[in-house]
């Protein structure tokens, strides 16, 4: 699906560079992604795929073009970027030592966002978190369930706009599946999702579109067909010829 000739675009890069300690890391992105869509920015190590998050949430300053979130320059308009985007890292930063439900009330009460019980409840059924694990501390957790936690708290905190940053890195082949089935679902109920990623295969599993990352440039992108998937041997197969080459 490329609806973004039919929707508004929540996430521009327009000819976006970043310059950092004078080694230019992006060189004149351009990509959008609308809602309801899921976009994949895949690459190897050093391709410029966590620079492009980190400018999209404020912390990098664009050296020139622009990083816009839902028609607003990101470094003139952070408290509302912020407010309207959920950040999920490689590694979900919660308290090992609290349950799901005291990380989530938790982070909740430091955003003054008002909540239930039950609104935690539903959050947790949403995105698969197994009942008998609610209580528990999240040390005793699997990485998987620990980013559903993570998930359920970007919901109830009702940011449209999701950014993954490797989010299936390290989970087992079940838990990979189950990730991309609950950012699917995201992405069918109006979620905006930009996710980076170096894994070829869940990227074409999950993504309507990808753009292909090599040093700080997009060289290639490609789209899913009308109720199919991308092809991940086209797009494996240029992903290793970008690399090696």
């Amino acid at each position: 699906m490329s609806n973004n000739d039919s929707k508004q675009a929540l996430i521009e890069a327009k000819s976006l560079s970043v310059q950092i300690k004078n080694t230019t890391i992006l060189k004149q992105l351009n990509f959008s992604v609308a809602a309801g869509e899921i976009y994949a920015l895949l690459g190897g190590n050093g391709a410029g795929k966590s620079t492009t998050l980190k400018t999209f949430l404020g912390f990098n300053k664009p050296s020139s073009g622009n990083a816009i979130i839902d028609g607003r320059e990101v470094s003139t308009a952070l408290d509302y970027v912020r407010g309207k985007t959920a950040y999920l890292p490689e590694s979900a930063t919660l308290y090992p030592h609290l349950s799901a439900r005291e990380n989530v009330a938790y982070f909740l009460s430091l955003a003054d966002i008002k909540f239930t019980h039950d609104d935690i409840d539903q959050a947790f059924n949403k995105v698969a978190l197994q009942n008998d694990a609610w209580e528990r501390p999240l040390q005793t957790y699997s990485k998987g369930m620990r980013q559903k936690t993570a998930i359920a708290l970007a919901l109830l905190r009702e940011a449209p706009i999701f950014f993954l940053d490797e989010p299936t890195s390290g989970l087992d082949p079940v838990a990979i599946d189950e990730f991309n089935q609950l950012v699917s679902e995201l992405a069918s109920n109006g979620a905006t999702i930009l996710m980076v990623t170096h894994d070829v295969y869940g990227a074409c599993q999950v993504a309507n579109r990808i753009g292909l990352l090599r040093s700080g440039e997009l060289v290639g992108e490609y789209e899913a067909p009308a109720g199919g998937r991308i092809d991940t041997e086209q797009v494996h197969t240029a992903f290793a010829a970008r690399e090696m080459g």
